[in-house]
């Protein structure tokens, strides 16, 4: 009997050292703010994927949707203290660790999103390296999309319908003196607790692409939506500058690969869905979508951009205007 269980002992412990390990020898863990049928979130999912098969299993990303690890700004800075592995963000809120990125929440900057890709692709990408020095890495842009502006008093057709409105904006200053510029009244706050604030009546109103009209259900807290498109919103895909460095030089080389490729993959599927959101916003019944004459919102914005040249370089701004000529 004992040399029967030495032996099943025995082949016990082969098996085990045989048998494949399941569980992943790098785990990171992922935040972001959307909810995981937005773009980005798919992103951020389709990365994990592919993650996951190209390392044969050995890396592992957990993604945490709708601010599971806190607001943009508390996932940045968890990023810095190693808290917080990976995040998608907003250039609004990266450009207060590195202020040029800022420069992508200018208005009408780009003629188009092929513009903004090239843009982000080269201008983004070298400006990106600053913050390694602040502790984080970045990868790449996912695109959130090309942002409007909502409001539940009345419908905004020009710059003058926009006069006195609270316009919920991010904690931003370029995106407070836009909305000065425009005649609102800007009112910086988190965006986890604006469905809410506009259900109050705390705010008249906000600003954002239409996969987060959609997805968040804006439309049921609010009446109007016109289509400004002033201003383009990448989605910074970084990485802990703690957490890169305890990657070996394989593993660092399969984030890269898997961050490029997802970022294709999400562009692709953003652009796609964009005039879905707003065929399906419609759809609802309650809310009422607005074309608007984007020049006369251009024209009163062009100030902004005179306004922040020396922040976020006029020289990169004239890279930015080149590349629409390519």
């Amino acid at each position: 009997m004992n040399r029967f269980v030495s032996i099943l002992g025995a082949g016990l412990v082969a098996m085990s050292l045989a048998a494949p390990s399941w569980a992943a020898d790098v785990t990171l863990k992922l935040g972001h703010i959307a909810v995981s049928d937005h773009p980005y979130g798919k992103g951020a999912d389709y990365f994990a994927k592919l993650v996951a098969e190209k390392s044969n299993g050995s890396m592992e990303v957990k993604v945490f949707p709708s601010s599971q690890l806190g607001g943009q700004k508390d996932l940045i800075e968890g990023m810095v203290f190693g808290a917080v592995d990976m995040a998608l963000v907003g250039t609004a809120v990266l450009g207060q660790f590195q202020p040029q990125i800022s420069i992508f929440d200018l208005p009408f900057l780009f003629e188009d999103r092929e513009h903004a890709y090239k843009s982000l692709d080269s201008v983004g990408m070298d400006l990106g390296k600053k913050l390694e020095e602040r502790g984080i890495k970045l990868l790449g842009y996912m695109e959130n999309g090309i942002r409007h502006v909502t409001n539940n008093v009345r419908p905004i057709n020009e710059p003058a319908d926009m006069a006195d409105l609270k316009i919920r904006v991010m904690t931003n200053k370029i995106f407070v003196e836009m909305m000065k510029a425009l005649g609102a009244s800007p009112t910086p706050m988190a965006f986890s607790e604006l469905y809410s604030a506009m259900q109050q009546g705390a705010v008249d109103g906000q600003e954002n692409p239409s996969a987060h009209i959609f997805t968040k259900r804006f439309y049921e807290v609010q009446k109007y939506a016109s289509k400004t498109a002033h201003a383009y919103s990448p989605e910074p895909m970084i990485i802990s500058m703690i957490s890169w460095s305890k990657l070996n030089d394989e593993q660092k080389a399969i984030i890269q690969d898997a961050a490029k490729e997802a970022i294709a993959w999400q562009r692709k599927v953003s652009e796609d869905q964009d005039n879905k959101y707003w065929d399906q916003i419609i759809a609802t019944g309650k809310m009422e979508v607005i074309d608007v004459d984007r020049s006369k919102f251009k024209e009163a914005t062009a100030p902004v951009i005179e306004m922040f040249a020396k922040t976020v370089g006029q020289d990169n701004i004239d890279k930015i205007n080149a590349l629409a000529a390519k």
